[in-house]
């Protein structure tokens, strides 16, 4: 799925510098807003098929949106830090930051909110951020403890991380990840409207 992503991203800019129109992009790249909501329906589809979460919400009770919880509050936190290192403002850099690894929704959004420059500094920070979960989580998993190798992992944690999480954790921190990946994943366009909103 990374490598799609990329190669997907190359050929965009390659089609870009170009100079050819071709209609059925141009069609694609003028109606952005339904891809969107394409998105939003595959991910009711993701979280209906987790038949679980129901009988998980009743076991942890309140202690079960804290992993998702710290996880935004540590994103906001990291998109304020990185606003004084790159010169974006705040809500920019809170904007890009609060994808939560999830590169393709918010790349779209943030680009329909500030243009299609920000737009590609989102899916590229949040495609890497994806990469590193990957490469992180055995790590943690090792030196620190299973239930932060779902950071990283953020937003992913519930789909294309989840076989790094099942391969180096317990079925507990699995269950807790399914459900910090459908809360990050549902708070994704919600977080990124109100950086415009309240920033």
């Amino acid at each position: 799925m990374v490598i799609l992503a990329v190669a997907a991203l190359a050929a965009g800019v390659i089609y870009g510098l170009s100079g050819v129109n071709l209609s059925a992009v141009s069609a694609l790249a003028s109606h952005s807003d339904y891809i969107l909501i394409a998105l939003m329906f595959f991910v009711g589809i993701s979280i209906g098929l987790h038949r679980g979460i129901a009988a998980s919400i009743r076991r942890y009770h309140v202690r079960i949106f804290l992993i998702p919880a710290g996880i935004i509050a540590a994103s906001i936190a990291g998109g304020v830090i990185c606003s004084v290192i790159t010169g974006y403002s705040i809500r920019e850099s809170i904007a890009v930051t609060c994808g939560l690894g999830w590169y393709s929704l918010s790349g779209i959004t943030v680009g329909n909110l500030a243009g299609p420059e920000l737009g590609s500094v989102t899916f590229l920070s949040n495609l890497m951020r994806e990469i590193c979960a990957f490469f992180s989580i055995p790590w943690i998993s090792r030196h620190l403890n299973y239930y932060a190798c779902i950071g990283p992992a953020a937003a992913t944690s519930e789909d294309t991380t989840l076989p790094m999480l099942i391969r180096y954790t317990n079925e507990e921190t699995v269950v807790l990840s399914v459900f910090n990946g459908i809360i990050c994943s549902a708070a994704v366009p919600a977080l990124i409207s109100c950086c415009y909103a309240f920033f």
